[in-house]
């Protein structure tokens, strides 16, 4: 790629520098790529790129940020913090599928960390932070009579949000399958087949 003079192209923003180098991480992957691949992306010289940036680790957790802070403030939301367990796991295992359809490139960013460098260990740790939340309510669902599992709850909640997760592999914004289809999609897999016998009340659960 040619590289674009800085006389005739604006100068870039951050999160432009940060949603370049999401893509490069996906293409070459985070390992290999090096601040010269991402600087040549942008089409400018590795100095220039250095005055918006200190390091590809810097980049990497600014993207891998977006989709992490999006997941941990759905468990701040009312849905997430209100009502029976059955309901707040609902509610995040939905708003889940939301981020992805909104987050594509970051949340899948985030699923492919390999957890080989100090950057990507701590990306790994605050998403085990996310899934041991998940755990509890899924626990406490059960205590409530709600959720009745023929499985560890632990598993269930790990079941439950590769489901949503994994649509990062094959969901297109454009394709034929809406965000909102696809949320009641997973929805009905994870809490209306025989891995999960919800009570009738907790399945009439819905956002709009």
């Amino acid at each position: 790629m040619a590289r674009i003079s800085s006389s005739v192209r604006p100068p870039f923003r951050l999160d432009e520098i940060v949603d370049i180098a999401v893509g490069v991480f996906l293409e070459r992957g985070y390992d290999a790529t090096s601040m010269g691949d991402l600087a040549k992306a942008a089409g400018i010289t590795k100095s220039s790129f250095y005055h918006h940036v200190s390091s590809k680790e810097e980049l990497f957790e600014l993207g891998v940020g977006r989709a992490l802070d999006a997941l941990f403030d759905v468990l701040k939301e009312p849905g997430a913090l209100d009502g029976p367990a059955i309901s707040r796991v609902r509610h995040i295992v939905r708003r889940l599928v939301q981020i992805i359809t909104q987050r594509l490139p970051e949340v899948a960013l985030l699923v492919r960390t390999h957890a080989n460098t100090p950057a990507e260990q701590r990306a790994t740790q605050r998403r085990k932070q996310f899934d041991r939340a998940m755990t509890a309510l899924v626990e406490q669902a059960v205590r409530d009579g709600d959720l009745r599992l023929g499985m560890d709850p632990a598993l269930f909640s790990r079941l439950a949000l590769g489901a949503a997760v994994s649509v990062v592999e094959w969901y297109r914004p454009t394709g034929r399958v809406s965000s909102n289809q696809l949320v009641d999609a997973v929805d009905q897999l994870i809490f209306a087949s025989p891995l999960a016998a919800a009570s009738p009340h907790s399945l009439t659960a819905t956002l709009d």
